[in-house]
């Protein structure tokens, strides 16, 4: 058995973070590394040890397998967790750590390369029976005979980058006649984003909801499903609200959707934890999307209901033990949701809005769990995705964890920039979501220009103006009655930043 006793996180931020306090909840020597930009970063302070690695650009930092490498020889590293994002599923970088000596906590390369190409995958799950949307099991690049296998498909389809993810290499084609240019434009998205201009064609599924099933794998063969994450509340194909369990899964479509996502696990061979992504459309059919060979923005989902430290379990596994339970010993608890806190502006197209914490306070209390990776008067860097938080409410019903959820948004307070608070507010409050009856296209159907606005000014606002502007003139001081009226105690810290009270 492989033993890991110093563990270099190679990543920033939140789950940078996240994961150096579970490897030190288990004994573990850390080491962060950062960029310049990061150099007061939360992550860099705790770990035991930190060592900068480049310039603020990605490609210059975080993505250097080979100075990250080193900084692992030169400090006796034994392990690299890749958290998400950057290197983390980069099945090149994996081999690099393997060569080296080094324990990769994640999936083998081999493994990352079957399912980090849409199409690879496809083909290693068939065998598994796994329902797939109708569309081509191969790439193609011939522009009449795309068209008539889109024909036979029937439009709307969608046209996507082999190689893609993050809506990236996507377009969605409605009619034969921009057929020729859209997939030309997904071609030459692909081929910049990826280096790889292959695409593929499926069939579009009208008002889908995303849900997806984490597995976890040991290298003894185990493999169980640890149930789903609903994540179709999503701005630009990519999730800002999460919550498991999903609201329309039935007892026998969630073991059906976890027995397949078992299978796929089996068709690569999977070890750690691992997502597997499907589509489920308006009449329950369910097809396989893709897999995720890491770990997910949104697992402490999934680590609420369930109890388990994914973190733990993916350096349990890396280490070569087996995993401690069986799929009949695990057991869906509670409801849990996650609201990504972005610095974006939802009233401007969720545009990136870079600045500084000029306000920070988190939320507490029961049932309410920040990952963070920032302080008030810290800046949000232009050079990184632009989440500040993970902001998680679990409950014992779905309704405690909405109605935990409302509560730390208003507690949340957030100054210098635009967020994603208001936005989730706004989407927990709607009836569509509240009655569990939405898909991904939320923001089209449910979120109109200016829904956001500050509403004007209430009674009780104006009269308290209209008191104060008279006590200037007058030069008196509030009386007790008055003060008692001021509205910020039962306004949200959210709604009170916008307008500027404090």
């Amino acid at each position: 058995m492989k033993k890991i006793t110093k563990l270099l996180v190679a990543n920033r931020g939140e789950i940078a973070l996240r994961v150096l306090r579970s490897a030190r909840e288990m004994g573990l020597k850390t080491v962060a590394i950062y960029s310049e930009a990061d150099r007061n970063a939360l992550h860099v302070r705790y770990a035991d040890e930190a060592v900068c690695v480049g310039p603020p650009a990605s490609k210059d930092s975080y993505l250097r397998g080979d100075k990250i490498l080193e900084v692992c020889r030169q400090l006796g590293v034994d392990a690299i967790h890749p958290g998400y994002g950057f290197l983390s599923e980069n099945a090149e970088f994996a081999r690099m750590v393997k060569e080296a000596g080094l324990i990769f906590v994640g999936p083998s390369p081999e493994a990352m390369e079957i399912m980090g190409d849409k199409l690879s995958a496809k083909q290693a799950v068939q065998a598994y029976n796994i329902p797939l949307v109708p569309g081509t099991a191969e790439a193609i690049s011939d522009v009449e005979e795309a068209k008539r296998i889109a024909a036979s498909v029937g439009f709307p389809i969608l046209i996507k980058a082999s190689a893609g993810g993050g809506g990236k290499g996507m377009r969605i084609v409605n009619s034969e006649a921009e057929f020729e240019e859209q997939m030309q434009l997904a071609i030459n998205e692909a081929t910049s984003a990826f280096g790889d201009g292959s695409v593929f064609i499926e069939k579009f599924v009208t008002g889908p909801r995303h849900i997806e099933i984490q597995v976890l794998g040991d290298e003894h063969g185990n493999i169980v499903h640890l149930f789903e994450r609903e994540c179709s509340i999503q701005r630009r194909h990519q999730k800002v609200i999460e919550e498991a369990p999903s609201s329309v899964l039935t007892p026998e479509l969630r073991a059906e959707m976890g027995r397949c996502a078992v299978d796929v696990a089996r068709a690569c061979n999977y070890t750690g934890a691992g997502t597997v992504e499907f589509l489920l459309d308006d009449q329950r059919n369910f097809y396989f999307l893709e897999m995720n060979t890491r770990l997910q923005v949104e697992h402490p989902v999934t680590e609420q209901i369930t109890g388990l430290d994914l973190v733990k379990e993916q350096i349990k596994v890396a280490q070569g033990q087996p995993l401690a339970f069986a799929q009949d010993d695990l057991q869906i608890q509670g409801h849990a949701l996650e609201l990504r806190v972005y610095a974006e502006d939802p009233q401007n197209n969720f545009l990136p809005d870079i600045g500084t914490l000029t306000t920070y306070v988190r939320p507490q209390g029961p049932g309410v769990r920040v990952d963070d990776g920032f302080e008030q008067g810290m800046e949000i860097p232009i050079y990184y995705d632009p989440m500040i938080a993970k902001l998680v409410t679990f409950g014992a019903t779905r309704q405690e964890a909405i109605e935990r959820m409302l509560r730390a948004i208003d507690e949340y307070q957030i100054t210098g920039i635009e967020t994603t608070l208001g936005f989730g507010r706004y989407v927990l409050q709607h009836p569509a979501f509240v009655s569990g009856n939405f898909d991904t296209n939320f923001i089209r159907d449910h979120f109109p220009a200016g829904a956001l606005q500050p509403a004007a000014p209430d009674e009780t606002t104006a009269k308290l103006a209209a008191v104060l502007t008279a006590m200037l003139l007058t030069d008196k001081k509030p009386a007790a009655a008055t003060t008692a009226e001021t509205p910020a105690s039962t306004s949200s810290a959210w709604k009170r930043n916008r307008i500027g009270v404090r």
